[in-house]
């Protein structure tokens, strides 16, 4: 009786534990993505802002 209380507990313990795993690299991946956009806008902007710098002092 307890191997099969035992047994249920343990797969209770091991869904939430692969629950958070799952729940924390996804936010990884999630801030990942986000660096990489934020600095390939920050790219254009200072691009974009460097390029009418120039026409001003033409």
């Amino acid at each position: 009786m307890w191997s099969i209380i035992g047994a249920i507990i343990a797969v209770i313990i091991a869904w939430w534990v692969v629950n958070v795993a799952f729940s924390i690299a996804w936010f990884l991946v999630k801030a990942i993505i986000t660096v990489v956009v934020a600095l390939a806008i920050f790219g254009l902007i200072k691009a974009s802002l460097k390029s009418k710098d120039r026409d001003r002092t033409r």
